[in-house]
Parts: C-alpha cells; structure tokens; sequence
C-alpha cells in the first residue's frame, strides 16, 4: 500500500495551540514517525465550534449516559451548541475517506472513553466521554479509534495501527468493485491476522465466506465486514500469537531441516515466555517463506499489518 491513509486527529496532538490555555499536546510518535504514512485532518471541536483561544476550561456534568458540556466556573451549558456542530462537521468529515481517528484523552469535548462526568454533588466518575468523540463514535461505529494516552500501550497502539489498515483494505476492496467471488480473497489474506485476535470470529467469518450465495451483495459485505471489526477489536494476546505461530509452523514440516525446526520452536517458546518480541518469531517465518517459497503464507498480512518502520511488534 503506497497511498497515505487519511486518519483524523485531535488537532492539539499535532502541536496546534488550540487547548484553552493555548497549550498544546504534540505527540511525536503520532507526529514524527506515524505522520510518515498518515495524512493527518486536524479536528478541534472546541475553536471549530466558535470558541476562542484561551478560554475558560469546560468539563462534564450530569450522568455518563447524558453529560452536559458546561464551563467550570460561569457554568455555560455548550452541549447543543457543541451537539449541532458536530452533526455538520461529521458530515464533512464522511467525504474525507477517513480510516480512523486519535482522539485527546480525557477532553470533555474528545475524549472517547474514561472522561470526568461531574454529579450534583460534585463527584466525579471516570465513566463519560467526550460529546464531540462520542457523536462521531455513533456516526461511525465500526471506525477504528483511539486516544493519545491508551496508544502508549504497546499492545493497543499494534491493535489500533491493525485495524486501520485492514480498513483501508477493506474500503479499497470495496471500490476495485469487489464481486462475491472476491471475498474469499480477502478472507484468504487475513485468516491468520483475523485468528490472532479472535478464532472464533475467524470460525463466523469462514462460514458467511461459504454461505456467500445465500447473501444478496451489499447484505454479504455488511456481515462481512461487522464481524471482522468485531473479532479485530480483541486482544491479540501471547497466547492467541502463538497458536497462528504454531499454525504457520505446520506449512514447514516438510522442508525445514533439524535445526531450523528447533531453532524456531525455541523462538516461538521464548516468545510465549516473554523473553522475547513478536517481531523475532514472525522475521524468522518471513525468512522460511522466502526460503522454501511457501505461496499460501506469502499472502497472510498477518506476517506484514503494518510498516516495519513502526517497529510496533518490537514490544508486544
């Protein structure tokens, strides 16, 4: 994949002073080494929506379920104010071929999970999310999402930077005018990404895969596609990369030798120990299906998600 993929992003993340006390919140990983293969589109709900920069801080108050946007001090209710904006911004932002979005963690306007909801008596409760992230969220609930502060979890950022290329793969399946037929194609490239994160979804897919002539076009790809997300969205846990490791291993009982045989179960065992990355397991797979010319692996994104430049398997 040579394009760019198009993810939108908190517009402070990108080091725009745009917070209300005119700071900002440049993250570099995000900036500097994603940015090479992103196109980012900056988003600030709060200037966008008319505020001015500083302003006064805002926060939530009510209930998780139904916050209100108020100013801290002279309690301005900004929530349809804030509410309107965001069904025509999204609305723009629906032609803009997005493929994700990095949202400002605990922003009242951004955050998408683990935002500060004020009650009557002032009690916080981390359960809230942001209104802006929240519209957005419901306008496009299968988008893969994230905030800055859970993507400095190793094992979140390689599931997040997951998803967003599958979906950038998906969309341009979908606009090569993909046939029926088609799908088992894509299903064959990402069976072993698809079963890192969940074999049972893997096992639904397979099946709606097999059943697709009892599908009318659009409804086959609807189901397609909600149940791939889904699985996605798990953990690709130690565990579940082993059994894919140990599955790719099977394709190379034949031709490896003594030696590389023990050299990568001993890999892959030291893996499931923690003593070592992911990264080391799949290069030496890489290696073998380089080798011994093995098609079928060739083709499994599972080896290859992402850009190694990422270095995202270094610490999983």
């Amino acid at each position: 994949m040579t394009e760019k993929i198009r993810l939108g992003i908190s517009s402070c993340l990108l080091g725009e002073q745009v917070r209300y006390d005119r700071s900002h919140k440049r993250d570099h990983f995000l900036t500097d080494t994603l940015g090479q293969f992103v196109e980012w589109v900056p988003v600030c709900p709060e200037v966008e929506y008319g505020l001015p920069v500083p302003r006064e801080a805002m926060r939530l108050t009510g209930t998780p379920e139904n916050p209100r946007l108020v100013t801290r001090k002279t309690r301005i209710d900004h929530t349809e104010g804030m509410q309107k904006w965001a069904r025509k911004r999204l609305a723009e932002l629906e032609k803009m071929d997005l493929c994700g979005f990095v949202f400002k963690g605990r922003s009242p306007s951004s955050g998408m999970a683990g935002v500060k909801v004020y009650s009557e008596s002032g009690i916080p409760s981390k359960k809230g999310r942001g209104i802006f992230a929240r519209a957005f969220m419901d306008y496009f609930p299968f988008m893969p999402v994230e905030d800055d502060g859970r993507m400095h979890d190793p094992r979140l950022r390689e599931n997040f930077m997951e998803r967003i290329f599958v979906y950038k793969r998906w969309k341009n399946f979908l606009s090569n005018g993909a046939a029926a037929g088609d799908l088992v194609s894509f299903h064959t490239d990402h069976k072993y990404l698809i079963m890192a994160h969940s074999p049972n979804h893997l096992s639904i897919l397979g099946k709606i895969v097999a059943n697709a002539k009892q599908y009318r076009r659009s409804d086959l790809f609807k189901e397609y596609f909600r149940h791939m997300i889904e699985g996605l969205r798990l953990e690709a846990t130690v565990k579940k990369n082993v059994n894919v490791l140990t599955h790719m291993l099977g394709y190379f009982r034949e031709v490896l030798t003594p030696d590389e045989k023990k050299e990568l179960l001993e890999i892959i065992g030291n893996y499931h120990k923690g003593l070592v990355p992911l990264i080391l397991p799949v290069t030496l797979i890489q290696h073998y299906v380089r080798k011994y010319e093995e098609p079928y692996l060739k083709r499994q994104y599972y080896l290859h998600p992402h850009p190694l430049e990422l270095m995202l398997r270094n610490h999983v």
